[in-house]
């Protein structure tokens, strides 16, 4: 989700070399390389080369891990160097934080090819385990971070955080700080928006942006992932749990879709083809994330297995196979069924996921949302708020909308896509029950039950879920502006949509999911602040959908916090 875009005199301001020799490094962007660093696993506890430290280097950007298996998991950090060269250095997985404990070394080299970031995909763990890991260049040693496999077998419970949406330029990272105070979290989902590519002062202002430019080169891109890992709240979230990421549009420009978006302008900002190239290979960069195809760098979509209990189907619904989004004057498309929102490899890709998994629940993690949302036309609307129609068209012109058949709706999200949805609706049916979509991108938070028409009382009844397919979770943002302005009609879209149990159209933080055999439990928490980084925080609603039940219920409070969950680190 994001904003009209405004035309505005670009902002250049300091050049990628200027911003890296002043956070302490110095890089040059160069032709693509293989993103996983190069590592042999060893014997633990030696000291590491000390002949591979080109000078000084300093481990800036902290460090993370990633797309946790049963057995192995992404352990990323970035080397900042005083000289370019070949850095060589190690990792140390150990099984307690005061590494009394190694269980595994493994060596790494990175260079400017891959903008020194370094990734280790590393195996030989146990499973459901909690790991501490550290890196090394000469005697340079980085922090300390945690990771957690996933499980295998019987599994009992699993906790999850979801985030999405973190627009530098709008605030502080409280949610990340908040979610990282809690060690009981088993893995943390981002659904996209992990950047945001507009220029200083161009969306939001509460802090500035380098580049102080809107991005659009490899230089730009990696640059600004770069000055993103400087926060230091997002930096302890990532030391604290593993992630298992997707992008949204953001990434690389707002409504993207898989040959354009709305803020890019095909010349002046280059080729997006191009663009879209370089802002996917500074994300695989910089994030901890396992490409499942080294042939198709472009393709994020993969799967994970946490025991009998869950299976996380991680979608991109975005840059992959979308074709571009309804505009006003052929806001008819929505229903062609010829328009895709993923490919057919994707389709087949989710068929074969959700007809095959054994486990308990099927989650899908993907950027847009899912279910209905219908809005009146303006008319419809004064009558029932109350309130004048100049007011409500203020408000309908601020949001990226358009009018079909007298009714109002977003044409980026699977609204715009009707034929696809069905024929998910038709996978989700055939799957056998317990499936539940998780979703980021509109900056809001919502709940509600999953049906083919639940508009339709003789397709589904919102009094007691019959007729829904599927549920839905959709998280807030970190710190992007959400529908303040719509607040006046929050109760009338629960009205004018009886699958949505609940709604709250400002409040920024995140989603926690708390996962047993029994029920399957969406919490919104959120922060005090975002003004300052604070960890301040306070429980908005939660929402459970019971085994074969398929539809939402009003949980008592939020869930119990484990109380044997392991240190986190020091």
């Amino acid at each position: 989700m994001g904003r009209a875009r405004r035309q505005r005199p670009r902002k250049r301001g300091w050049s990628r070399r200027d911003f890296l020799r002043r956070a302490g490094f110095a890089s040059t962007a160069v032709a693509a390389a293989p993103l996983l660093a190069s590592c042999s696993a060893g014997g633990g506890g030696r000291d590491p080369d000390p002949g591979s430290e080109p000078g000084s280097v300093e481990f800036r950007h902290g460090v993370a891990s990633g797309d946790p298996l049963q057995d192995r998991v992404i352990l990323w950090t970035r080397v900042t160097p005083a000289t370019d060269g070949t850095i060589r250095g190690e990792v140390q997985v150990a099984s307690d934080p005061a590494f009394t404990r190694i269980v595994q070394t493994s060596r790494f080299s990175t260079d400017a090819d891959r903008d020194y970031t370094v990734k280790v995909d590393q195996g030989g763990l146990a499973p459901a385990t909690t790991y501490y890991y550290r890196f090394a260049v000469g005697q340079t040693r980085s922090v300390i971070g945690r990771t957690r496999t996933a499980a295998s077998g019987g599994l009992d419970r699993l906790r999850v955080g979801v985030v999405s949406c973190s627009s530098y330029a709008h605030g502080y990272f409280s949610a990340y700080k908040a979610l990282a105070r809690r060690a009981d979290i088993d893995v943390v989902l981002h659904l996209g928006d992990y950047i945001y590519e507009y220029g200083t002062g161009e969306y939001g202002e509460a802090r500035e942006y380098q580049p102080a430019h809107e991005i659009t080169t490899l230089d730009d891109y990696r640059t600004r992932h770069a000055y993103y890992k400087l926060d230091p709240d997002l930096q302890e979230v990532h030391r604290q749990h593993p992630f298992i990421t997707v992008w949204d549009d953001h990434e690389t420009a707002n409504d993207s879709w898989r040959d354009g978006a709305e803020n890019h302008t095909e010349g002046s900002e280059g080729v997006w083809a191009q663009r879209k190239a370089w802002g996917v290979q500074a994300y695989a960069e910089w994030l901890p994330i396992r490409l499942p195809d080294a042939a198709d760098p472009q393709r994020i979509y993969r799967q994970f297995r946490y025991g009998d209990l869950a299976e996380f189907v991680m979608l991109d619904t975005r840059l992959e196979g979308r074709d571009e989004q309804a505009a006003v004057a052929d806001a008819s498309s929505i229903n062609d069924a010829d328009r895709h929102l993923i490919s057919t490899a994707q389709f087949d890709f989710l068929s074969n996921a959700l007809s095959t998994t054994t486990a308990k629940w099927k989650l899908l993690g993907q950027q847009v949302m899912f279910g209905q949302l219908r809005i009146l036309g303006l008319p419809e609307l004064s009558r029932l708020s109350g309130l004048p129609i100049e007011q409500l068209r203020d408000l309908v012109n601020s949001l990226p909308v358009v009018s079909t058949g007298g009714i109002i709706l977003n044409p980026d999200q699977w609204d715009g896509y009707r034929a696809e949805r069905n024929r998910l609706f038709g996978l989700i049916e055939s799957a056998g029950g317990n499936v539940a979509v998780l979703t980021g991108d509109i900056h809001t938070s919502w709940a509600m039950d999953l049906s083919r028409d639940p508009n339709n009382p003789l397709v589904y009844n919102p009094l007691n879920g019959s007729g829904s397919l599927a549920v839905e979770f959709v998280a807030t943002s970190v710190t992007s502006p959400g529908l303040d302005q719509l607040a006046p009609l929050q109760s009338l879209l629960q009205l004018l949509n009886p699958h949505m149990k609940y709604v709250d159209l400002a409040r920024k933080g995140y989603l926690l999911l708390d996962v047993t055999p029994e029920r399957l439990q969406g919490e919104w928490w959120y922060s005090q602040t975002i003004a300052e980084s604070s960890e301040a925080e306070s429980f908005g609603a939660a929402y459970f959908t019971a085994d074969g039940d398929n539809h939402l219920s009003r949980a008592d409070g939020p869930s119990e916090a484990r109380t044997d969950a392991p240190a986190l680190a020091p």
